[in-house]
């Protein structure tokens, strides 16, 4: 089981591994050794999460959900298979937990009379930068 926050725990039998070959430089230690981990979990058929998550999941996840609403991560970014794990279980509890965070309703306000103020007068200075700047004709004597 991994915790997440909030009641939230998932079940070690949800999440898929699959190690392939990193990219990058490594000469032959990346040539040989399949250190990347491909970290897959299926929102769609999770039990482990609230229906609410799962809503806000496929919001928030972006490029990382796919269209069946399987989430796919991929790390490579350390030299061992045991880190590129971690790593991809940790990002992947990162986003479950932003998910899983209730969003603040945002309360409306209204701007100061100050602001307003400055505003209506920055319009007025542009307003007359823009007449003094058209042509008229110059009077002949």
């Amino acid at each position: 089981m991994i915790e997440v926050g909030n009641g939230i725990a998932i079940r070690d039998n949800e999440l898929h591994f699959r190690f392939v070959r990193a990219r990058g430089p490594g000469g032959q230690h990346v040539n040989r050794s399949s250190t990347a981990v491909q970290l897959s979990f299926n929102v769609a058929q999770s039990e482990s999460l609230p229906e609410r998550v799962k809503q806000r999941l496929h919001r928030i996840a972006g490029g990382y959900m796919s269209g069946e609403g399987v989430i796919l991560i991929f790390a490579d970014r350390y030299r061992s298979q045991r880190m590129n794990r971690r790593d991809a279980v940790d990002r992947l509890v990162d986003l479950i937990r932003r998910a899983a965070t209730p969003v603040r309703a945002r309360v409306r306000t209204r701007p100061p009379r100050s602001s307003i103020e400055q505003r209506i007068e920055a319009k007025k200075r542009r307003g007359q930068r823009k007449r003094d700047r058209r042509w008229r004709p110059r009077d002949e004597d």
